[in-house]
């Protein structure tokens, strides 16, 4: 039996890509120190990454690294959307930092690489078919953020923001290795497919305790990174401290990257009549009190923050209904994965063009400010306030925000086809909650400013660089083309 493996350098080309392009950053860097090189490198190679991505995804699934039946690289057209969506936010990112980087707040060579090996490790994680590569890129994706949360030259919150995101990631990430540990004791396996068949053709081996235990590790550890209660202290004080770009990457392909590695192991991996319990459960928590506690929030950030916990919670909605038979069967299994990812996809275009209206609206570098900053905003900078009102009312799942409309239905949808009717019903007094603070924030957007305030508010005369506008346009107009063509993602999340 020969030991040498066959290498398809086609389905790795991705990560060859997203990879590749970090080490240019580093070179460019090195040898014109021209911030604008280095940027222009950074957002190149993230653009070729999404449509080497696209590409790759076009076709029949790529598998490489196999032993047997078994792939640790399994490339298809959830991995392609999983890799061209976290390039483009990051494309996006990249455009909302230019003002501060063109400032000098953060390094720009530095800044750029963290950035890039972060998208690695996203397009990696969406073809993983293994719990080690899974993690490792899960991890590849987490640990830049480390450093560019606490970037920012001169802020104390925001080295605070990273020290809090530090401590809580280093839990989350022993707390996954453990549960994978105690999988391969019990089974002897770690590829997903493998895993999941062992534990389907065995029943005695999910009795066993140790079985129980390494499931529940597994989904803590994993639920940490989504930031789903009651694992999401860190996540409202990490955004509020990291500059303004950075909690957008964390906001969207950070949290997209947790929800994937969550939905492939319960996907692949884990019996559903154990995970579906828990999940309905943490589902039901991470909306309630992410919509609570959201209405309490005068900080723009926090807002958001508390925001996507809450909708992190009805990406979570569709895997509850695995807790009952009804839900378990093939079709409605099926229905539930493919809604989990269209709505994170539809959320994580919604989020970026949140993020970015508040970018324009604040000055180069500033942090997100108070909601009070925003009164009136829509008097001094109508597009601008246009498009984040959009955003909000898509979040809230109203139209003309369609793609959030979309999103909810797909959801509910999924959740009543598998019997879960209580869950779905939760999920829309859920949404009726939410509409309390995105309505809230949306009208103060056209309020009339006090008398008391400053000329213009906490935001007059802010300038906005071309590229931020550029960036606020495009995540505008994609979420638009979103909520006319739900279908396509819908197709390709269920592939």
């Amino acid at each position: 039996m020969t030991v040498v493996q066959s290498v398809d350098s086609v389905a790795l080309l991705p990560a060859y890509l997203a990879a590749g392009t970090a080490v240019l950053v580093l070179i460019t860097d090195l040898l014109l120190a021209r911030p604008r090189a280095t940027i222009a490198v950074a957002a190149l190679g993230a653009l070729g990454t999404a449509v080497g991505s696209a590409l790759v995804g076009a076709g029949a699934d790529r598998r490489t690294f196999c032993v047997d039946a078994d792939c640790s690289w399994i490339f298809g057209g959830r991995a392609a959307l999983v890799g061209a969506v976290v390039a483009l936010l990051t494309l996006g990112v990249l455009g909302l930092s230019v003002p501060a980087l063109r400032a000098g707040r953060s390094p720009v060579g530095e800044y750029c690489f963290l950035l890039a090996c972060s998208m690695t490790g996203g397009v990696v994680l969406g073809a993983a078919g293994d719990l080690i590569t899974l993690i490792v890129a899960l991890e590849t994706l987490t640990l830049p953020l480390y450093v560019l949360v606490g970037l920012r030259r001169g802020s104390l919150e925001s080295a605070e923001a990273a020290v809090t995101f530090f401590v809580v990631s280093v839990v989350a990430t022993t707390l996954t290795l453990l549960g994978a540990a105690l999988l391969y004791a019990v089974t002897g396996g770690l590829h997903l497919d493998r895993l999941g068949a062992l534990l389907a053709e065995q029943p005695e081996l999910r009795d066993l305790p140790l079985t129980t235990a390494a499931v529940a590790v597994l989904l803590v550890g994993l639920a940490f990174k989504v930031a789903a209660v009651p694992f999401h202290a860190w996540a409202p004080a990490t955004y509020d401290g990291a500059p303004l770009p950075v909690a957008a990457y964390l906001s969207t392909a950070s949290k997209l990257g947790g929800l994937v590695a969550l939905l492939a192991v319960v996907q692949r991996a884990l019996p559903a009549d154990q995970t579906g319990p828990v999940l309905a459960l943490l589902a039901v928590l991470t909306m309630t009190v992410g919509n609570l506690v959201a209405l309490r929030q005068r900080r723009t950030v926090r807002l958001l923050a508390w925001s996507s916990v809450a909708q992190a919670g009805y990406i979570l909605a569709p895997l509850g209904a695995l807790a009952l038979a009804a839900g378990r069967t093939d079709e409605a299994r099926s229905a539930a994965y493919a809604a989990a990812v269209a709505y994170a996809v539809f959320f994580v275009v919604l989020e970026l063009a949140a993020f970015a209206a508040v970018t324009a609206l604040r000055p180069a570098g500033a942090d997100g400010g108070t909601l009070a900053d925003l009164r009136g905003a829509a008097r001094r900078h109508p597009w601008r306030a246009a498009a984040f009102g959009l955003a909000l009312v898509g979040l809230a799942g109203l139209p003309p925000g369609l793609a959030g409309l979309f999103a909810k239905v797909t959801v509910v949808r999924a959740l009543l086809d598998g019997g879960a009717a209580w869950l779905a019903l939760v999920v829309a007094l859920n949404a009726v909650i939410g509409l309390a603070y995105y309505l809230r924030v949306t009208a103060a957007l056209w309020a009339p400013t006090p008398r008391s305030a400053p000329i213009g508010g906490g935001i007059a005369a802010v300038p906005v660089a071309g590229v931020v506008g550029v960036v606020l346009a495009v995540a505008t107009v994609a979420a638009v083309v979103l909520g006319f063509a739900p279908q396509l993602v819908l197709d390709l999340a269920g592939r």
